[in-house]
């Protein structure tokens, strides 16, 4: 099963990233990744259906582990095109005042969950065997109303939980970028910076960030972090992806500028210890 999970993830990011690349409009980018989301998790279920579980154990791991990441795309990826469609026309005061309603609304979510968010967040399992086996729910355990409506043949009682705290991390950094951007473009005297080196070493940069994890707790979307990087460094790193499948085929070292960059902040703290 994870097999089969990992290949329809690599399939699904190599989508995202190139309808990224060719879509600019964020409200019909969301629109064709939910396309390409809905039917991912319908392949995925099939495949559920078709082969099952080894053990329980497989079937928790799968339900906490695998199933929410693909599910939280979704539920962001919606997000972001609700906020986007629903968005006021108006100067910073209006804007702010919509994107601070919206990052409430997360704030009201955690205050409603959190203790799952502390079991969950604490990496505990004592309660995994009712919160991700299929049919095993317990109501005294916070049961969205919504759950009994599932399809549960595909759900447990708190997948949708897990996949909506991944989202919700995600969906907090589009909104906090957005007043950020707004603040930004209401001040005349903010200090600009660019990217004075290659293209090639700021994706290479970028990809080894996404490859430590220490973006919002590895759960950072490789495109929002492009995005990111290409705003606040005013660049455009165009068809990343391909730029990055270039990386990996180089033959005599993949991480070039990494390496330089470790080597000149090593060069420059043992000339600072000589001073």
């Amino acid at each position: 099963m994870e097999k089969y999970y990992n290949e329809c993830v690599q399939n699904l990011d190599y989508q995202i990233n190139e309808l990224s690349v060719e879509i600019e409009d964020r409200m019909q980018l969301a629109q064709e990744v939910i396309k390409l989301l809905i039917k991912c998790l319908a392949d995925l279920k099939q495949e559920v259906m078709k082969s099952g579980f080894k053990d329980e154990e497989e079937e928790i791991y799968f339900f906490k582990k695998l199933k929410p990441i693909i599910l939280s795309k979704l539920i962001c990826y919606n997000a972001v095109f609700k906020i986007e469609a629903k968005k006021p026309y108006g100067g910073k005061k209006v804007l702010d005042e919509y994107f601070n309603t919206e990052l409430t609304k997360l704030k009201r979510f955690y205050d409603n969950n959190k203790e799952f968010y502390s079991y969950y967040r604490t990496n505990s399992s004592y309660l995994d065997h009712k919160y991700f086996v299929r049919g095993n729910y317990d109501i005294v355990l916070s049961l969205d109303t919504f759950y009994f409506e599932t399809d549960h043949s595909f759900s447990t009682s708190h997948d949708y939980k897990v996949a909506k705290i991944l989202a919700n991390d995600r969906i907090q950094v589009f909104l906090e970028e957005q007043l950020n951007n707004n603040n930004i473009t209401n001040r005349t005297n903010d200090v600009s910076l660019t990217w004075t080196g290659s293209k090639v070493a700021l994706i290479e940069l970028i990809y080894g960030l996404n490859a430590q994890g220490v973006l919002n707790n590895g759960n950072a979307d490789i495109v929002a972090i492009v995005r990111f990087f290409e705003r606040s460094f005013n660049v455009d790193l165009g068809d990343f992806y391909h730029t990055y499948m270039e990386l990996k085929s180089r033959k005599i070292t993949q991480t070039k500028f990494l390496d330089s960059m470790r080597e000149a902040l090593i060069k420059k703290m043992d000339e600072q210890d000589e001073r």
